[in-house]
């Protein structure tokens, strides 16, 4: 399934290239592994791998593992007892277990070209794109004209960023075979990722015609309609798709984004539901938390606990979901005791913001494909904790209804003295209402581009007489500031003796010294709005953040700007222009 777009804030990963690609369970693989069965020469081996294959289809990996031991405890030499079992651990989401298993299929079957298409697909799971391009040109070299086998080399392909290497392969192929269901799923995933929205919408459709039943294929296009701005047609199309049978980490990527669709309509309490399955084992690309000791289940009291919450996702998630906490110390009571993880750069921030909770770091790792959460401060033994749970699976039992967000503003709280200090700094450099600007994510993909206009879009904007600018804008931004000095006439003035990435307390207190922060959702616009910082927020339209309503509820006091149609940014631009006009002409 492509991980086409990627939203905004609180985004959970969409899954990637390996869900394009059929699966090692699907029925197609296993209908060979059968035929492979037939061949099968040890009468007690046999029955079990057969009963094995069984339990891979009814999406039952624990009892396929199981029976496959026992059956390679009777003969270790079966290849295909070795293939069973490397397809059950990798449905079990034990991927450093399923590689080994099929390095020792591929030895004792090293004539199985479908051996080698699971590992490639393995590779692509564990992130290992060139030893899977590898591998699935190995099998392209046996079986030239195998649809699937294009269809991963393609995706391979374009994990390494390789895209219209990629595009070309499955047109080529398709030409030739345009039968092929999975082949058009993958060209309009492609194509969506390179922003031809029409054409991929098209190219969905002609994978459904061809076969109705393909729940991926259902899936992408709800996940085109969701972040072009249509949820409700969205998430018809994942119900659609989780009617069918499905591997567990596609059921898991499905539920989660039908989450998101549900949040994007109001259908708040339903969506943070399924907001959870992010953190299923089987999630793609989903985080696990390397936490000793019981975790909180929603639902369950609060009162006189002593919990640790964990940071998820990213820098912005962090912010934006820490909106409940004074709600958690509030329910946790007198008696009970709160231990925060947060980001590294977020920790002074925190400590001050929240005086009675332990602030501390967390630490990500990858390893064997699977992205791991660490907090280092529990293994010294000092922090005794009662149960642990990830920032978010706390929301829906806070801001189930919007109703639930409160109105206070600002629960972020800068140093009173840097706030003073950035005050006098901007008086003394700068006339006139100081606004401060954000325009690009730090995630700099072409998918999550498309969620930020060009730069060349924000020129009514900084043409606002009388209005003075400030960049807020984190990493490489010179060519921005330089264009609008050349081609705009207008300054961009740089605050000196900060790094906007990594000094987030000053620059939290930099926000709350300006009269109006404007931008698009990245992880400066959330600490500025949540330190009770005057924002203007520009989002895409149907941003799930804003809950179903014309306005934000995370932050009462953000103004929310949207297009009327996908990306259609100029019209929205000269709107804030209108309005930064009217709100501060009065001021020069």
């Amino acid at each position: 399934m492509p991980d086409a777009y990627t939203p905004p804030a609180g985004r959970a990963a969409r899954g990637g290239a390996a869900d394009l690609m059929g699966s090692s369970a699907s029925s197609d693989a296993l209908k060979l592994l059968s035929e492979g069965l037939a061949e099968q020469r040890n009468r007690l081996v046999a029955p079990l791998l057969d009963r094995a294959v069984f339990h891979i289809k009814a999406h039952e990996p624990e009892k396929a593992a199981a029976l496959a031991l026992e059956a390679l405890g009777i003969d270790e030499r079966s290849g295909i007892g070795w293939h069973v079992l490397a397809i059950a651990q990798e449905g079990c989401g034990d991927f450093t277990t399923s590689l080994s298993c099929y390095e020792a299929a591929l030895k004792l079957l090293p004539d199985d070209p479908d051996i080698l298409t699971n590992l490639g697909r393995l590779a692509i799971r564990m992130g290992m794109h060139p030893v899977a391009e590898q591998l699935f040109l190995h099998f392209l070299s046996r079986k030239p004209e195998d649809p699937e086998g294009i269809n991963n080399l393609a995706l391979a392909m374009a994990s390494q960023g390789h895209n219209q290497k990629a595009i070309a392969l499955l047109k080529d192929f398709i030409s030739r075979h345009p039968t092929h269901a999975n082949l058009w799923n993958s060209l309009a995933g492609m194509l969506a990722g390179e922003g031809d929205i029409e054409n991929a919408r098209v190219f969905y459709r002609e994978a459904l015609r061809l076969s109705p039943r393909l729940a991926r294929a259902r899936y992408n296009l709800g996940s085109l309609w969701l972040d072009t701005g249509d949820p409700r047609s969205a998430l018809r199309e994942f119900e659609s798709a989780l009617k069918r049978p499905l591997a567990a980490h596609e059921k898991a990527m499905m539920t989660m984004t039908r989450g998101l669709a549900q949040l994007a309509i109001g259908r708040i309490a339903e969506g943070w539901e399924n907001y959870e399955a992010r953190n299923d084992v089987q999630f793609p690309e989903g985080t696990f938390f390397a936490v000793k000791g019981s975790r909180w289940k929603p639902g369950a009291p609060l009162a006189g606990a002593s919990l640790l919450l964990v940071g998820e996702q990213g820098l912005g998630d962090e912010v934006l979901f820490a909106n409940i906490l004074p709600d958690v110390l509030e329910s946790l009571g007198p008696e009970g005791r709160l231990t925060l993880a947060v980001e590294p750069r977020l920790a002074a921030l925190m400590s001050r913001s929240f005086p009675t909770v332990r602030v501390e770091t967390h630490r990500t790792v990858h390893a064997a494909g699977r992205i791991v959460r660490l907090v280092p401060a529990l293994d010294t033994g000092d922090i005794e904790i009662g149960c642990w749970s990830p920032m978010a699976s706390l929301l829906g039992q806070f801001r189930s209804r919007v109703e639930d967000f409160p109105q206070r503003t600002g629960y972020l709280h800068p140093a009173p003295e840097r706030v003073a200090y950035w005050r006098e700094a901007l008086a003394g450099a700068l006339s006139g209402p100081k606004v401060g600007l954000l325009w690009k994510s730090g995630v700099s993909t072409r998918e999550r581009s498309r969620f930020f206009s060009l730069f060349d879009a924000w020129e009514p904007i900084l043409r606002t007489p009388g209005v003075t600018f400030v960049n807020l804008q984190y990493d490489d931004c010179e060519a921005e500031l330089q264009l609008a000095r050349e081609r705009f006439g207008v300054e961009i003035w740089n605050p000196p003796g900060i790094d906007l990435k990594q000094d987030l307390d000053d620059l939290t207190a930099l926000s709350s010294a300006l009269d109006l922060v404007i931008g698009f959702s990245n992880a400066t616009f959330n600490l500025a709005a949540a330190a009770g910082a005057p924002a203007w927020l520009i989002a895409a339209k149907g941003a799930w953040t804003a809950l179903g309503t014309d306005r934000y509820p995370w932050y009462p006091q953000v103004r929310l700007y949207q297009p009327a149609a996908f990306a259609e940014w100029g019209p929205v631009m000269d709107r804030v222009a209108g309005d930064l006009a009217r709100e501060f002409g009065a001021r020069v």
